[in-house]
């Protein structure tokens, strides 16, 4: 599910309306931070916010009542298809680990072209987390010295960033409770995923777009999520080394690994507990060896 297709709005109808405010009263910061968990709309609500903007003179403009984007517009077509000259993307490169400071100098060089029109041009940046220390200072001093009608939409997920680039910027909370994801869940998925997941790993949170990236990745490897409860589930993973196989699902597994720790262990093994979720970390954190660790919580927590 990539954010530049969603055309429909769900959970953050709120959130919209109160940029577009500012939008419309000439009070929305040229700096922009959505902040929230990965996969809870952030990038989706930035592409609504854009096409709302960017349509408002055309034919087919953008659905306020309906918060819904008009595939029609010549805004969305030219934003699908990378050829919006008033709309540019920056985010990590599939086969690399950090923004680079390559694509900031780029897009320099782009912010110092003539605009083709009146309209707002609009810097949308994903997971700016992931901007190393060359490209953090890069983009630091870009957003210093860039004003006027030109707009800086930062995404970021509940990561630890350059405290300078947070401090030059509106930061925007986008949050949803555990029934909101999974309304919008249902939405996105056109049914009730209440039938089709266990209600254990439902009753962890989980944002809607890790909700549909599971529900996904279960029909591609033909896996029965409602006869799964969370601790056959992280076996079958480690079983057959799902962990390797997908990103997102890799990110999944942790999260319901310190949910099963939590759950099973927080009050009673503290040092179970303490040991785990520590080498969890370290293993996040250093690159360390994953098999060994998902080996370990195999033969020594899912075993019994």
């Amino acid at each position: 599910m990539n954010p530049i297709d969603q055309t429909s709005l769900y959970g953050h109808q709120n959130k919209l309306l109160e940029l577009i405010n500012f939008y419309e009263n000439k009070k929305l910061p040229n700096k922009v931070l959505l902040s929230g968990y990965k996969g809870i709309g952030k990038s989706t609500l930035a592409y609504h916010l854009i096409n709302y903007i960017l349509s408002k003179d055309e034919p087919f403009s953008y659905d306020i009542q309906k918060n819904l984007i008009n595939t029609n517009s010549r805004t969305f077509k030219l934003i699908q298809n990378n050829s919006n000259p008033n709309f540019e993307l920056i985010d990590i490169d599939k086969d690399k680990k950090n923004i680079d400071i390559f694509q900031i100098r780029n897009l320099i060089k782009i912010l110092n072209k003539s605009s083709f029109n009146n309209k707002p041009r609009f810097i949308l940046i994903d997971n700016i987390e992931y901007l190393n220390a060359n490209s953090s200072n890069a983009l630091l001093k870009t957003l210093e010295d860039t004003e006027g009608n030109i707009f800086f939409i930062l995404i970021n997920n509940n990561k630890k960033i350059l405290p300078t680039i947070k401090s030059r910027c509106l930061d925007f909370k986008v949050s949803l409770s555990n029934d909101e994801a999974i309304n919008v869940s249902n939405k996105l998925l056109n049914f009730d995923i209440n039938n089709h997941i266990h209600n254990e790993l439902l009753h962890y949170y989980m944002t809607p777009g890790f909700i549909y990236r599971l529900f996904d990745f279960s029909k591609e490897n033909n896996i029965d999520l409602k006869n799964l409860d969370l601790q056959s589930f992280l076996s079958l993973m480690i079983d057959e080394s799902y962990f390797k196989k997908d990103q997102t699902i890799k990110v999944i597994i942790h999260e319901f690994i310190e949910f099963f720790l939590i759950k099973k262990f927080s009050n009673i093994y503290e040092d179970y507990f303490n040991y785990f979720l520590i080498k969890m970390n370290n293993m996040k954190k250093f690159n360390l060896d994953e098999e060994s660790f998902y080996l370990e919580i195999k033969s020594k927590l899912l075993n019994g």
